[in-house]
């Protein structure tokens, strides 16, 4: 069905902002899903937001370009739906991952993280990267390690130090009462 020219520029200008605000897009073969199934993953996107449009490739591509993205021409041929990742893009690729799993027909592309393209084992490989708090609670982990290293090393020199000290002064006391 053929659109209008401002009903395409409307478009343009859509995709443009979804592309601009998104740290990803990854972009899949919907062919064969259902309205329901459509809503039903548009749903469980809405839940960690993220978004999923079924795109026109040709504007699309267009959009790429105005929001300054490499276009990936292999990926939009045929038809092309994008799930749009506004916070955080491991989570948005798993629900994507596990949708396709389970409907046996979504088909991964691949996508745009940033401004580089990527195929569909790297949007697996987002998919299966820990949540974001455990991420931050290993880099924590791995930046305290070292510091207590250090803590632990200071306090037994300090230790030691103390102890000697303390030696030290039982020896000057007795030394005081044997006079």
């Amino acid at each position: 069905m053929a659109i209008s020219k401002e009903k395409k520029e409307e478009l343009l200008s859509w995709y443009t902002d979804l592309f601009s605000r998104s740290s990803a897009a990854i972009l899949t073969d919907y062919r064969g899903l259902t309205m329901g199934d459509i809503t039903q993953l548009r749903n469980k996107l809405r839940e960690i937001q993220g978004e999923y449009h079924v795109t026109k490739n040709r504007l699309v591509k267009l959009a790429l370009e105005e929001a300054g993205l490499p276009v990936p021409e292999d990926l939009l041929e045929g038809q092309t739906a994008a799930g749009f990742c506004f916070e955080e893009v491991p989570a948005v690729a798993k629900v994507l991952l596990d949708f396709s799993k389970e409907s046996k027909i979504l088909v991964i592309k691949g996508g745009i993280l940033g401004d580089r393209i990527i195929n569909a084992d790297q949007v697996t490989a987002l998919a299966e990267l820990p949540p974001r708090e455990i991420l931050l609670a290993q880099v924590l982990g791995t930046l305290q390690g070292p510091a207590g290293g250090v803590t632990r090393a200071i306090a037994g020199g300090i230790r030691s130090i103390l102890y000697v000290l303390k030696a030290r002064v039982e020896q000057l006391e007795k030394q005081a009462r044997q006079a």
